[in-house]
């Protein structure tokens, strides 16, 4: 896992992420999809507006993960959302 939990964070959903979704600098996207809200980092995520919507969306249509067999067991939502740093709220 990355050393700098703010990189691995998918700024979406808060799902902590094995590879750095924005890089090192947190600057550069890798344009993987987060297995769980389904956003491709540096494209649904780009702006805070960008990411607040891809967060709404994502919420009103249930927060159903993009690859379900990656949820982890006991999984809660709330706790997830706590892991998205404050810049990208």
């Amino acid at each position: 896992m990355p050393q700098n939990s703010d990189l691995a964070t998918c700024r979406v959903c808060g799902l902590i992420q094995t590879d750095l979704p924005w890089g090192k600098t947190g600057r550069d996207p890798s344009h993987d999809i987060c297995d769980c809200c389904g956003v491709e980092f540096g494209y649904g995520d780009f702006t805070i507006k960008a990411i607040q919507r891809s967060r709404n969306i994502w919420i009103q249509s249930g927060t159903k993960w993009r690859r379900p067999k990656a949820k982890p067991e006991g999984w809660v939502l709330e706790e997830q959302l706590r892991n998205i740093p404050d810049q990208f709220r």
